[in-house]
């Protein structure tokens, strides 16, 4: 099994291959909106047919919701290693249609100051990063007749929805999608042309509260004074949160479970490529604003969170309303690092928020919010490094372990629901705009994003 001619073969059909994306991303899989079910399901049956094409074993499986596709290749192969590899099919919305500079379900390749793009919902977010590992499985076995390992292929059209049908479904199929490690390629590069693989990823945490005052909104001529006013007790209670000398939480006990990171691996964060800079100007800072003992890069990737996501109460239409709301409210999230725990930590901010109540001021919680610890992976796998080392050669630059602000709950999952660690590898870049308007995929990011996989599924399998 000759790696280069693989990589040969990729930068033939690296056309071919973008026309079949191009296809995929015609496709209007918008998971969230029961109008496109049909679309949903067509993305699946592409799928199905095109991993057949490849003669991988793959079917729709039917959920309450959207389709999961599942395939299997290699299984007569006992004496190598098993990968699972999951990406989802569907897509946010396109909303708001008028800030499209070209119909998003029109996918198109687009000349820009960084190089050719591939333009359309769903080219980042991840209907291109699923198909670059299809597309290096298609070289392999059209070079050598056959893969170089066993491979299980997971994915799921729901992703964009909150996954409602993805836990059940691993539930009921443990036993088939298990495998020695997930791949996951729902993810980016830490700075453009670094490759990197995320090695962390936050939790998280939400909540809500109300604080409760009067019985009734107040007349403030006839109560101003004598009166407790709820948003007056919310803006104290949410000012408590914070020590402003140190930007640290002021909650007591927040940082149970948190853990400083590695030298070594901080050494890699600070060879990265990451501008601090360009990432505060990008959205009007002039200086980060978290805990001041911490890079920024630490504050995104390593440390924990609360933040205030909304406040609201009284009157807020236009002109003014002299009253005393009865009622103020605040939602709240935490991004979670190490073993910190959701349910002990939703403990202690309520325990927070009751303790500086004023007599005549209660609180009122919603008790329907979830928590997900965070996913911290095993870089000590052989698996990890050799995968290091293969997106290295590729990019012709050290590849990175590095940590990912945000939480990726199906990496979690594969942890807790199958007891497999898993690893996420992606080629997207910052300014792809998934979720807005535009949204983009380097021709770069695809064309190499093939190569690369090609390479870790050759370096997981060398002996």
């Amino acid at each position: 099994m000759a790696l280069n001619d693989v990589l040969d073969r990729i930068d033939a059909e690296l056309d071919a291959a973008t026309g079949r994306l191009m296809e995929l991303l015609r496709i209007q899989s918008i998971s969230t909106d029961p109008a496109y079910k049909a679309e949903c399901d067509q993305a699946a049956d592409w799928l199905v047919a095109d991993l057949n094409a490849i003669g991988i074993k793959a079917e729709k499986r039917a959920t309450p919701g959207h389709p999961m596709v599942v395939g299997h290749v290699g299984e007569e192969n006992t004496d190598v290693p098993h990968v699972l590899f999951y990406g989802h099919y569907d897509v946010q919305p396109v909303d708001p249609l008028d800030l499209w500079k070209t119909p998003p379900f029109e996918p198109q390749l687009e000349d820009t100051p960084n190089g050719t793009v591939i333009r359309g919902r769903g080219a980042s977010d991840d209907k291109g990063q699923l198909m670059t590992f299809v597309e290096a499985c298609r070289a392999w076995k059209d070079v050598n007749g056959s893969l170089p390992c066993r491979i299980t292929f997971f994915f799921e059209g729901e992703e964009e929805s909150g996954s409602p049908s993805l836990i059940p479904f691993m539930e009921s199929n443990a036993e088939e999608l298990k495998a020695d490690i997930a791949l996951i390629c729902d993810t980016s590069m830490v700075s453009r042309g670094v490759p990197s693989i995320s090695s962390q990823l936050r939790g998280m945490l939400k909540d809500e509260f109300t604080i409760i005052g009067p019985r009734i909104d107040l007349h403030s001529g006839h109560y101003g004074g004598p009166g407790l006013n709820p948003l007056r007790v919310l803006s104290e209670v949410v000012a408590s949160f914070y020590d402003n000398e140190t930007g640290r939480v002021a909650v007591d006990g927040f940082y149970e479970g948190v853990h400083e990171v590695p030298e070594d691996q901080l050494r890699q964060w600070q060879t990265c490529g990451f501008d601090e800079a360009e990432y505060l100007n990008s959205v009007g800072y002039t200086r980060p604003h978290g805990e001041t003992a911490y890079s920024t890069l630490e504050q995104q990737w390593a440390r924990p969170t609360l933040e205030v996501n909304g406040l609201w109460g009284g009157y807020n239409g236009a002109g003014s309303k002299t009253v005393i709301p009865s009622e103020a409210h605040c939602k709240i999230t935490c991004r979670l690092v190490g073993d910190m725990d959701p349910d002990a930590l939703r403990s202690k901010i309520r325990k927070h928020v009751e303790d500086r109540l004023p007599v005549d001021a209660a609180v009122r919680w919603d008790n329907d919010l979830e928590g997900s610890p965070a996913s911290v992976m095993n870089i000590s796998r052989p698996e990890f490094e050799a995968a290091r080392g293969a997106l290295s050669d590729e990019w012709q630059r050290e590849a990175v372990f590095c940590g990912m602000g945000g939480s990726i709950p199906i990496a979690g999952y594969f942890k807790s629901i199958l007891d497999m660690d898993a690893m996420l590898i992606g080629f997207a870049n910052d300014d792809d705009a998934i979720h807005s308007p535009n949204e983009k995929y380097d021709l770069k990011s695809f064309h190499k994003g093939i190569r690369s996989w090609a390479r870790v599924l050759d370096a997981l399998t060398t002996k």
